[in-house]
């Protein structure tokens, strides 16, 4: 069954099964978020998302809540069931025991232990499916899942405080606080909601930054991987972040056994990765971290390492929380890239989003591939 031929009922219990899923942004990763609903004569009976990786996944969940009522229902999932036995059991096995007669999802698995495995278990089983209704939500939904699934690296988005004239920090490097308290109270949703929290040595040796989440309301979720690029091992065995619960990463290309030791001893992990004109590779980097199951990494740094996402074609997103007054043109810039030789050489982005935090503005751009 095609997206047309899906029923307005159909469209109306795929969008609250999306409202569902985006409960687990925050605490599902480095699983996809996934909202079940289970509809028996028109009338929703069970409702389940997907909360933490490990746990009983969404369908399981909506299933447990309708009990009974589940045999001849309709169940609408954000995501196709996934058919493999891994941290949890089978979903599609869950749906066909459970006496579900039809199942409605948004879109195919980009897993390759699931893509479209799911439904034509079902299928086989004689349940009725369909599929690609909201599909574009959901997969937006899960966008870095789908990086790392399609792209074999996480999907990468810079975050950065800004003047009106486009400036992050004084030229002595000052930078507190650039935006007001809302903005960032809203930097707090962001990191909570990646997977990992990346930065320079050089801003950690500017700012000794925490990189972790510490609004209260996101105490359930779990801390993003904290991940220090350092090519020559300057990280401070006493820097804020290697205080704080929560695994940090630092990536090298030093092969220092007594600065690596050091800051093993201070709690973090040293890997050494390879070099691209004297730093650590970034497609090295990204390739590494998907191995970890990472699905977005939020860049918070300065602007050579922005410059050089950006530039390398690696940056999708780029959030900058604007704030209403002027640094001046001695103060630092968001991205440090070469020369450019043409105006087409030129990195497009398309705005997105625009929304008022508090005095700041919250700008929200789209990376465009080059041309």
């Amino acid at each position: 069954m095609s997206a047309g031929d899906h029923t307005t009922s159909d469209r109306e219990h795929m969008a609250r099964a999306l409202q569902l899923a985006e409960r687990g942004l925050c605490t599902a990763d480095p699983n996809p978020c996934v909202g079940c609903i289970i509809v028996k004569d028109g009338k929703v009976v069970g409702e389940g998302w997907h909360q933490f990786a490990g746990e009983a996944h969404a369908e399981v969940n909506a299933l447990a809540a309708a009990g009974k009522a589940a045999q001849g229902a309709v169940a609408y999932v954000t995501l196709e069931p996934c058919c493999h036995v891994g941290r949890t059991g089978a979903c599609t096995e869950a749906l066909h025991a459970a006496g579900i007669s039809r199942v409605v999802f948004a879109v195919d698995d980009p897993n390759p232990k699931v893509a479209g495995k799911g439904a034509e278990w079902l299928r086989q089983q004689g349940i009725e499916v369909s599929s690609d209704l909201l599909a574009e939500q959901s997969a937006a939904l899960n966008a870095g899942f789908w990086s790392r699934m399609q792209r074999k690296r996480p999907r990468v988005v810079s975050k950065l405080a800004t003047s009106l004239d486009g400036r992050t920090a004084l030229a002595n490097g000052d930078s507190h606080w650039i935006t007001g308290t809302e903005a960032r109270r809203d930097v707090q949703r962001l990191r909570a909601c990646s997977s990992a929290v990346l930065t320079g040595v050089a801003t950690v040796l500017a700012d000794n930054p925490s990189l972790n989440v510490r609004a209260p309301e996101y105490e359930d979720c779990k801390q993003p991987l904290r991940v220090i690029l350092d090519s020559k091992l300057r990280t401070p065995t006493r820097a804020k972040t290697l205080s704080l619960p929560g695994k940090v990463l630092i990536l090298t290309v030093s092969d220092a056994p007594e600065k690596s030791a050091a800051l093993t001893a201070a709690g973090a992990e040293v890997v050494v990765l390879g070099a691209e004109h004297g730093r650590v590779s970034l497609t090295a980097v990204l390739a590494l971290l998907a191995e970890r199951e990472i699905n977005t990494v939020l860049v918070e740094a300065g602007a050579i390492l922005n410059g050089g996402f950006l530039q390398q074609g690696l940056l999708d997103e780029v959030v900058v929380y604007q704030a209403a007054h002027v640094l001046g043109g001695n103060s630092h810039g968001m991205f440090a890239l070469d020369e450019l030789k043409d105006m087409s050489q030129r990195p497009s982005l398309a705005l997105n989003e625009v929304r008022r935090v508090g005095a700041d503005l919250r700008l929200s751009y789209r990376v465009l591939p080059a041309q």
